[in-house]
């Protein structure tokens, strides 16, 4: 035993567990203060982004990976699941936007725009004219909840070709890159690409779950895409017009992805 010179044992230095932990907490404390005020300075280095689109551009080009990624693993004969009849149920009315005006259902009119010819204006008999489609399958939201409907109408891809004003004739007849839609009022608005407006899933619904849309739902006419989040589904529709620039959309102005896929 060693010795402090007069003949009393020196003193052992406790490094016990509690030392230990009180040594690992303050070690722990900094680096959790550290961290923290990395992460502020990152997030105050994004917000003082320029903006792009609604966000900032940091959010936005990851919002673009997204969409290519999407957009690349796209097929035109990948189908959403069906469901049996059995299984549908009616869907949350989650969101009014463009469906607060009253609805003269004699009064409306589909009206369908190209770049050329012109414009179309079409009454819902008219488009119940179109092959009749009917399908069972999961509407999804970007809130997290789903719901199987069964849906009945028109495929937009048959309108599209049926009216002739998806196609640019000065190009020798290839089809425009986009469709833009909109409710009457023009208060919501979604954009496609031709691939989705192409899909054989996205319909023009008069009916849901066997019975004629009630005004809540889109009544009269509504748009459905099964391959996309439900944001993209517009109710009452108004206008759908063709065109080669990007149209506008209602949520990716207000930082979602404007493709919405899933």
């Amino acid at each position: 035993m060693s010795g402090s010179g007069n003949g009393k044992p020196s003193p052992v230095l406790d490094d016990g567990p509690e030392r230990r932990l009180r040594r690992a907490s303050r070690r722990g404390f900094a680096s959790a203060g550290a961290l923290a005020l990395a992460g502020l300075a990152g997030w105050r280095w994004l917000m003082t982004r320029s903006d792009d689109g609604g966000l900032p551009w940091p959010f936005r080009r990851v919002l673009e990976a997204n969409e290519r990624l999407a957009r690349g693993a796209f097929r035109g004969s990948r189908l959403s699941p069906s469901f049996p009849l059995g299984r549908a149920r009616e869907p949350r009315v989650n969101g009014v936007i463009g469906l607060e005006g009253p609805l003269d259902a004699d009064a409306w009119r589909l009206r369908v725009v190209g770049p050329t010819g012109a414009p179309r204006a079409l009454t819902l008999g008219e488009v119940r004219a179109f092959p009749r489609i009917a399908m069972t399958t999961e509407l999804r939201c970007v809130e997290g909840w789903s719901e199987v409907v069964h849906w009945t109408g028109a495929r937009l891809a048959d309108v599209a070709r049926g009216t002739g004003l998806a196609v640019r004739r000065a190009g020798g007849g290839r089809l425009l890159d986009y469709a833009a839609v909109e409710t009457p009022d023009a208060d919501y608005y979604v954009g496609l690409d031709m691939a989705s407006v192409l899909h054989p899933q996205t319909l023009l619904c008069y009916a849901m779950n066997g019975r004629p849309l009630t005004p809540t739902h889109g009544a009269p006419l509504r748009l459905v895409i099964p391959v996309k989040y439900g944001i993209k589904s517009l109710k009452r529709i108004g206008t759908i017009r063709f065109t080669d620039e990007r149209p506008a959309d209602y949520w990716a102005e207000r930082g979602y992805d404007w493709y919405a896929g899933h």
